[in-house]
């Protein structure tokens, strides 16, 4: 089933520096990656995002737009576009050091959409993130809310202060999704599928903890699934996380499970039809990591 996603935060340029010191530019941002693998698995995705009239931002309009997906209106202005250097560990990890403005002007959006997604910096970074907020309460009576608060130290002080914004948005959404590492940041505690299965008493119907190499659990009506890792020889982890995201998102839209006229069906979610979603989100982040960079399947790839 193709579905209507709103995806709302940032888009920039990684600048992804390899062990060798060789670097590559590449479109990105955890929102911009979410919109793109929606985008590419066929859906009708549009991007809420901030982007310069630059070369880089024309990098980032042409790569979102051969994804199909459409900028809203407000998405481009005069400053220059955002970057994040990623720097590849040894094991195929991403270190980030970002030069970011984050403010972003919400007009044009679509008036009815299925689902909106955000994630990361956009949720927590003053100015944007109060109107991120905004789209979100906007949407949350008609559409699903998925969140991934997708952490970024460098970028969201200390983790206390991030804790209370990331809180406030999980309780408006009804997915939410987090990898073990950014958990433990947020929390302080090894203790990070607690901190997840805790969420759903905060508002959420799933949640959902990715572990890299091991896997993933999910927490919903009928109770905690866990899924193994797909094997995979990885090229790097830029955009995995992204791609389960808009993975959980393709797998409900494929059991007509979004929007506010379905909420009754997601909350009777099975144990088996939640760890078909995940099994789904986490067979097409295998796919992204097998290859440089942030670079989601296309739904031809998927057989």
């Amino acid at each position: 089933m193709t579905a209507r996603f709103l995806t709302a935060g940032e888009a920039l340029t990684d600048i992804v520096v390899r062990t060798d010191g060789a670097t590559t530019e590449y479109p990105g941002g955890s929102p911009m990656n979410v919109a793109v693998a929606l985008g590419r698995l066929g859906h009708d995705s549009r991007l809420l995002t901030r982007i310069g009239s630059d070369g880089r931002g024309a990098a980032i309009r042409e790569h979102v737009e051969r994804s199909h997906v459409r900028l809203t209106p407000g998405s481009i202005d005069e400053r220059p576009t955002s970057t994040a250097a990623a720097h590849i560990q040894a094991d195929g990890s991403a270190q980030y050091e970002f030069d970011l403005v984050w403010d972003v002007d919400p007009q044009g959006l679509p008036d009815v959409v299925d689902a909106v997604h955000t994630s990361s910096i956009a949720a927590v970074l003053a100015p944007g993130a109060a109107t991120i907020a905004e789209v979100v309460d906007r949407y949350a009576p008609t559409a699903t809310i998925s969140y991934d608060p997708n952490a970024r130290p460098a970028l969201m002080g200390d983790a206390a202060t991030a804790r209370g914004i990331i809180e406030g948005i999980i309780a408006r959404a009804h997915v939410v999704k987090s990898s073990d590492e950014d958990v433990a940041w947020l929390y302080g505690t090894d203790d990070v599928e607690d901190v997840v299965a805790s969420w759903r008493e905060l508002g959420p119907t799933i949640t959902a903890l990715t572990r890299g190499g091991d896997g993933a659990v999910g927490f919903g009506p009928a109770g905690r699934v866990e899924i193994a890792s797909n094997p995979v020889t990885v090229a790097d982890t830029v955009g995995a996380g992204d791609t389960f995201s808009a993975g959980i998102l393709h797998a409900l839209a494929e059991r007509e499970l979004l929007g506010a006229a379905r909420r009754e069906q997601l909350a009777a979610l099975t144990a088996a039809d939640l760890e078909a979603v995940l099994s789904t989100a986490a067979g097409l982040a295998a796919v992204t990591v097998s290859r440089p960079g942030a670079d989601p399947p296309w739904r031809a790839e998927l057989g």
